[in-house]
């Protein structure tokens, strides 16, 4: 017999707990009833004549949505503006990259007190300072590098790396040293540098800022051929930190240069004669200089002989060769009264010491 709670004909077969276990899983709660769409009427209100059993609630309406949706985008816009403007106005900024400055540059001509001596290109060497200097790039050797207080170990590493790479491609490649190009120094410079240098190669002078020969080493193809391909180099490199933003690397060389005439003109023909250029340099490198491998160039300053003082070794380094003599010569006039950018001349004595003993 069926109980008072269950239907007439008993319990379903098949379900264990009757028809309501179907729904007890089905949990209808406050915030359930509130969002439905129907809604009963209460019994007041179905009393009413014609009254419906239920009544529909005000959903979601698409202009309600368009509305919400323009004061959303109101506001992330009016949210991007503050942030934009709070950003132009914000007084620690990063400042702006610095331009490079115009290299400053000293070129002076050493000039011998007798005849350049001449001989076999080894045998000079044997018996010149040079001697126990070493051969091409391997004479250009790297200090400890050690983190700074801003730059870390890779970056310093990095600097003198491409300070080594300026010293080899100005001073060592044949192809700059007599044979003409410039391309390989130019790609090792800052941009803001390339300038002054295009117009050094062009229209060199001896201003301070426009000689070539203050940014690499260069010979007259025409009168002058390497005797030795092998250059005997040897100096140092120093490097430091010179603000949270910059390196600096302080490089001194001297190169020794084996060197025959193409033409003889008073020059002992067949025979080889040694060429001394000493090299200082300032280099400065900032973050994005060592991201590029560039180098600002800053100071340059050069002695090289033998030469004669009255040569301008402004375009070209003037060797003189092997017999040859400096002569009476003196190095070009400086007018104190002229205007506009000024033209020193100097000009050194070379000392036997520097040449190969007989």
């Amino acid at each position: 017999m069926a109980g008072r709670g269950d239907p007439p004909e008993g319990t379903p077969e098949g379900l264990p707990g009757g028809g309501e276990d179907e729904y007890r899983s089905v949990v209808f709660d406050e915030s359930f009833v509130r969002a439905a769409r129907l809604q009963e009427y209460s019994a007041q209100e179905r009393m009413a004549d014609h009254a419906r059993a239920v009544r529909s609630l005000p959903g979601w309406s698409r202009r309600n949505g368009s509305k919400q949706f323009l004061v959303l985008l109101l506001l992330v816009a009016i949210a991007f503006g503050t942030a934009v403007y709070l950003g132009v106005r914000h007084p620690y900024q990063t400042p702006a990259t610095k331009q490079a400055e115009p290299l400053r540059i000293t070129v002076i001509p050493l000039a011998p007190q007798g005849p350049v001596p001449g001989g076999d290109a080894a045998q000079l060497f044997a018996r010149s300072p040079a001697a126990h200097f070493r051969v091409g790039a391997s004479g250009i050797s790297f200090p400890g590098a050690r983190p700074t207080r801003n730059f870390s170990e890779s970056q310093v590493m990095t600097a003198l790396t491409i300070a080594k790479d300026y010293l080899v491609q100005s001073s060592l490649d044949p192809d700059v040293l007599t044979g003409g190009a410039v391309r390989p120094v130019r790609l090792l410079l800052d941009p803001d540098q390339q300038m002054q240098f295009d117009r050094s190669m062009s229209t060199p002078v001896a201003d301070g800022h426009h000689a070539a020969t203050g940014w690499l080493v260069r010979f007259d193809p025409a009168k002058v051929a390497l005797a030795d391909p092998e250059v005997r180099v040897r100096g140092t490199l120093r490097i430091a930190e010179v603000g949270p933003d910059a390196l600096e690397v302080t490089s001194d060389h001297t190169f020794a240069y084996a060197l025959r005439p193409t033409v003889t003109n008073g020059a002992k023909a067949g025979e080889a004669s040694l060429f001394t250029v000493r090299r200082e340099l300032r280099l400065r490198f900032d973050r994005d200089d060592l991201r590029q491998h560039r180098a600002e160039l800053m100071v340059s300053s050069v002695q090289a002989g033998p030469q004669a003082c009255s040569d301008d070794a402004s375009g070209t380094l003037r060797p003189l060769l092997a017999g040859q003599r400096a002569g009476a010569g003196a190095p070009a006039g400086t007018d104190p009264y002229a205007t506009g950018q000024t033209t020193g001349a100097l000009c050194g004595s070379l000392s036997p010491s520097a040449q190969p003993t007989p």
